[in-house]
């Protein structure tokens, strides 16, 4: 069976790209920020207040709650108290545990890897590039001014580093968290998923 594919990028590195035609090109499912739409409908709470949470830490909620047994609404106490972004961490870790139980998918951030470091079939896959690179296409893809695009990809990086180095206590630029990293300004997205689809195929066999 194909791997669950877990991809974890630096900002501007054409990480979702990869992992969207990856997906497609594998033909699983892909898990994304509609992520955030499963889970404010899931908690009857607002989309937007959602997005405006995602991927940013907060440092109230214990790791043995957030990673241990649960169940949304159950059995962690005082769960209707905690920060949004405590409560999008919990209810999208339980929507990543759901997706690969059902089988092969590619789920982009949210420390998914962390998440499912327990599942039998996984292939974690971190997406980066040179800082110029990130800039360039950060500024082609209208994220940001032009004379502000530098600090804002470091802005971001900083931002996704938070949030995985807090929920899962480990390093977001820790080489041993993953199975491949790549570099996509040294391959094109392409040719990166090329690369992901026959290690992905491997395992598979």
């Amino acid at each position: 069976m194909l791997p669950v594919i877990t991809i974890s990028r630096q900002f501007g590195s054409g990480g979702h790209e990869v992992g969207e035609k990856l997906a497609r090109q594998l033909d699983v499912p892909f898990y994304d920020k509609a992520l955030i739409a499963m889970a404010a409908k899931q908690s009857g709470l607002s989309e937007e207040v959602f997005a405006n949470a995602d991927e940013k830490a907060t440092s109230s909620l214990l790791y043995s709650m957030v990673m241990g047994s649960y169940s949304f609404g159950a059995r962690v106490p005082g769960i209707n108290e905690m920060p949004i972004n405590d409560k999008l961490f919990i209810i999208q870790s339980d929507i990543i545990k759901k997706a690969a139980a059902d089988g092969p998918c590619v789920i982009i951030g949210r420390c998914a890897d962390y998440i499912l470091r327990e599942h039998e079939n996984c292939l974690n896959v971190f997406v980066h590039a040179s800082k110029e690179e990130r800039v360039r296409r950060s500024i082609a893809k209208k994220d940001c001014e032009e004379r502000k695009a530098s600090d804002f990809v470091t802005k971001k990086d900083k931002q996704r580093a938070n949030y995985y180095n807090f929920y899962s206590n480990k390093r977001w630029d820790d080489l041993q968290n993953y199975d491949i990293t790549i570099d996509t300004s040294r391959f094109t997205v392409d040719e990166a998923v090329d690369i992901l689809m026959d290690a992905a195929k491997r395992l598979d066999r």
